[in-house]
């Protein structure tokens, strides 16, 4: 096959709203295989109890909240949610590969560094981290899964998702444009 006759599929995504579909599928599937909705911070939370125990043994024996997730019986790894983080991380590495994707690369505007889009994304995800403590769980956990089962508290939590990041897109859209 010719270079020109080959497809560029570094630019094809899935359409969205199969996407959505395809989500709600998983999501449903798992509160029928598991009993429970997705979510990915109890996967954070697992890694970090993990390190604290293995960094720090004594403090994390001593602490109230770490001392909580650890047992003789079940090792914070040893937590579904692991495995579904590591299977998204899994599929996202194979799809960067398939479709040609996989290159190392900060995309930013042309108004700000590389290291000062890193720093931003750090500080965000940091945030996005500890609210998700605060709000005893992720988008996906909180919101999604919520939702899916009518809760009152998904549908809040996912106005409050959408509405702050109205916000804060326009607040910090000098960042990116």
């Amino acid at each position: 096959m010719s270079e020109k006759a080959k497809k560029d599929y570094s630019k094809t995504y899935l359409n969205p709203y199969f996407g959505g579909v395809l989500l709600g599928i998983i999501l449903i599937l798992t509160f029928y295989i598991t009993g429970r909705g997705l979510g990915a911070s109890g996967a954070a939370k697992s890694t970090v109890v993990t390190t604290i125990q293995s960094v720090a043994p004594k403090y994390a024996e001593k602490s109230h909240y770490v001392s909580q997730f650890i047992s003789d019986d079940n090792h914070p790894m040893n937590n579904w949610l692991v495995f579904e983080v590591i299977g998204v991380f899994a599929g996202a590495f194979l799809s960067g590969i398939l479709y040609g994707r996989l290159k190392p690369k900060v995309e930013h505007s042309p108004r700000i560094t590389s290291r000062k889009r890193l720093i931003v994304a750090l500080i965000g995800g940091m945030l996005f981290g500890f609210g998700s403590q605060i709000a005893r769980g992720c988008t996906s956990g909180a919101a999604l899964s919520g939702m899916a089962v009518m809760s009152l508290g998904g549908f809040i939590t996912m106005m409050g998702i959408f509405g702050s990041a109205y916000l804060f897109s326009w607040t910090f859209k000098k960042l990116w444009i």
